[in-house]
């Protein structure tokens, strides 16, 4: 089925083009991913789909019934209540179906009702549609469902009263996400719904999405998600759309070796018209050729000529060089406790050493306290306890997630040109050329910049630099996919050594050396990169879970060889018991449900049903006995 059809769709903001004959299609089950570079239109579409935006030309086709959950960017849930009381007002519907079933339950049983055949008849049926359609609506799941979603995203028991207001920008984040999630709407479109989410939820999205009911359309710039996600891409650059059948891996291969055959055709047909235009320029003055010439001129004329393939947008263009090496001890981290206000976030105190060349991703849960090792690591915050050491000519150049240090009033040329006042404007104008700053770009107010701006020009001054110790924090958060591939690139030829933070799983696969994991309880090093990680990771949850069954087993055996005559006496005794109960319990529930079913039938009387105090006083016995035949049924589960 066809959830959503965007048709030629074109957008304006002004007189600037945004999107020009867009067009779109999901269908039941579809994962649809959007890309392109920031700035490309990509919110822009998603906010038109969920009409939030309006559009200057085409249509977008809907069916009535299909319901639309849309997630923006960044979006924070907004609310004084618990966040138990939040997510369970998400299904008021049944709470209010579930009150009506309690009413219509409690009608049953007055006089007025039991009296009147006809009046009890449409009661019960009343009653019975309801049930269903709670029933089918998850009215018995709900809750598990809330619970569910709630963990996943990072949440615990001790959570659940916790008041939305007092959590932090990335918890409130995360619930926004969660509460569409319950909402189970036909299309789900989110927008950057990675950001904020660590590893572990990450991967729980990615299976929670894998199996998700409807069709689910996302702009992400996380491409180890898209991978696990997506079976669709659409490309839209140069302000057009383009289709890819695959993920995201797939949608590079297919564009490149679509460039490729295009340039082919392109190159091949140039060099056609190249070989006309010089026979008509060598031949049309002569009398014996003319004709000949004039034949292959009109041959020119009709040729539809293809335009040169264009690659992609300009791309930012850096590298990270540095001024002079340093030791091969780069640092050493010996017995030290980090936190705030002397709480450690960690039990256990943090050893380990960073050498020359390395290149070392730190991982954990977010809270676990990785930004604030590293912001500890530069001296932004002091140590709670142990020793910090640098080796012989160590120089750091710091990427601070938040571009904190980004919210000046300077201009950006002035940005960059101020620490380094020595350098000509025309040298500092290429290095903002390099990372797409051109034209006016370099006029603009840095505290008025977007976000992947901002982390544009922080690389740009860590770039100068030139330090021999880059220590990262989230570098790629606000980055397109193309200005991440740059990044890899400069950061994978960068001769320094590198301690970065990310939770994006690509960027750490093709630059980390080692990977240390932050956990609550301390740190573990891996001697590989993201993916050797998660493979040692699962291999020792193998191995211990093999312990504990060979363990387990051993026990059992160890127990069957010193089991002695006496002991197997009392057991075959307690089985004999068990049993004999067994038998009893069996029989006396035959017995209740015999006794029930009479009951009910004297229910069905006329003589019986049409006397309120008949009705009450047969009622109440029946629930007696359907109380015993609950408790004695539980008894023979509880014993089998």
């Amino acid at each position: 089925m066809i959830l959503l059809q965007v048709n030629n769709i074109s957008k304006y903001f002004g007189s600037d083009v945004i999107l020009s004959n867009i067009k779109l299609e999901v269908k039941t089950k579809d994962r649809v991913a959007i890309v392109g570079r920031n700035g490309a239109g990509k919110s822009t579409l998603l906010k038109i789909i969920a009409g939030e935006y309006s559009f200057d030309g085409g249509e977008l086709i809907k069916p009535k019934d299909v319901t639309l959950g849309y997630l923006a960017q960044n979006t924070g849930l907004q609310s004084d209540s618990t966040i138990w009381d939040e997510y369970y007002a998400i299904f008021s519907h049944l709470t209010a179906m579930q009150d009506s079933m309690r009413k219509l339950e409690l009608k049953m049983t007055k006089e007025e009702v039991y009296s009147n055949q006809a009046e009890y008849d449409k009661v019960m049926a009343e009653y019975d549609h309801l049930q269903h359609t709670f029933k089918e609506q998850g009215g018995y799941q709900f809750e598990a469902d809330i619970r569910s979603i709630l963990s996943g995203l990072g949440f615990k028991n001790e959570d659940y009263q916790t008041s939305i207001s007092a959590l932090s920008g990335g918890q409130k984040t995360r619930l926004a996400l969660g509460k569409l999630l319950l909402t189970k709407p036909d299309l789900l479109i989110l927008d950057e719904p990675t950001n904020h989410l660590d590893i572990e939820t990450l991967s729980w999205l990615e299976r929670y999405l894998q199996s998700y009911p409807g069709a689910v359309l996302i702009v992400s710039h996380d491409r180890y998600f898209l991978d696990q996600v997506v079976n669709t891409v659409y490309e839209i650059s140069n302000h057009r759309h383009q289709k890819f059948v695959g993920n995201y891996s797939k949608y590079l291969e297919l564009k490149a070796a679509q460039y490729e055959q295009e340039m082919k055709q392109f190159e091949k047909q140039q060099e056609e018209i190249a070989k006309l235009e010089d026979f008509v320029q060598r031949n049309i003055a002569r009398a014996s050729t003319t004709k000949r010439a004039q034949s292959r001129r009109k041959q020119l004329e009709k040729i539809d000529r293809l335009d040169r393939p264009q690659g992609d947008d300009a791309s930012a263009n850096f590298s990270f060089s540095i001024e002079k090496q340093s030791g091969n001890e780069v640092l050493k981290v010996h017995d030290v406790f980090v936190g705030y206000n002397r709480v450690p976030t960690v039990q256990s105190p943090f050893t380990f050493n960073v050498n020359r060349g390395e290149s070392i991703a730190l991982v954990g849960p977010n809270g676990v306290g990785k930004s604030t090792l590293l912001k500890t690591i530069i001296g932004d915050l002091e140590s709670l306890q142990g020793d910090i050491q640098f080796g012989a000519n160590v120089t750091i150049g710091y990427y601070d997630q938040e571009q904190a240090k980004l919210t000046s009033n300077k201009r950006v040329l002035d940005e960059l040109w101020d620490e380094y006042p020595l350098k000509p404007e025309q040298e500092i104008r290429t290095i903002l050329g390099n990372f797409l700053f051109s034209g006016d770009d370099v006029t603009k107010i840095v505290s008025t910049l977007s976000g992947g701006e901002k982390a544009r020009l922080a690389l740009a001054k860590l770039m100068m630099k030139k330090a021999n110790f880059l220590i990262l924090d989230e570098p790629t958060n606000h980055l397109d996919l193309d200005s991440k591939e740059v990044l890899e690139n400069a950061l994978i030829d960068y001769p320094g050594t590198i301690l970065f933070v990310s939770h994006d799983r690509y960027f750490m696969n093709r630059l980390s050396t080692n990977t240390f994991e932050l956990e609550p309880n301390g740190l573990t090093v891996y001697l590989g990169d993201y993916d050797y990680y998660i493979f040692k990771k699962n291999e020792t949850l193998e191995k211990l879970k093999a312990q504990e069954e060979e363990r387990n087993s051993t026990v059992q055996s160890d127990t069957r060889k010193t089991t002695d005559y006496q002991a197997d006496k009392e057991e075959k005794k307690k089985q004999r018991q068990i049993q004999r109960r067994l038998d009893e319990l069996e029989k006396t529930i035959t017995e209740l449900e015999s006794q029930i079913e009479e009951l009910e039938l004297e229910l069905c009387k006329p003589e019986v049903y049409g006397d309120y105090e008949k009705v009450n006083t047969i009622t109440e016995q029946k629930n007696n006995l359907e109380a015993q035949l609950l408790e004695s049924m539980e008894e023979w589960e509880s014993l089998q």
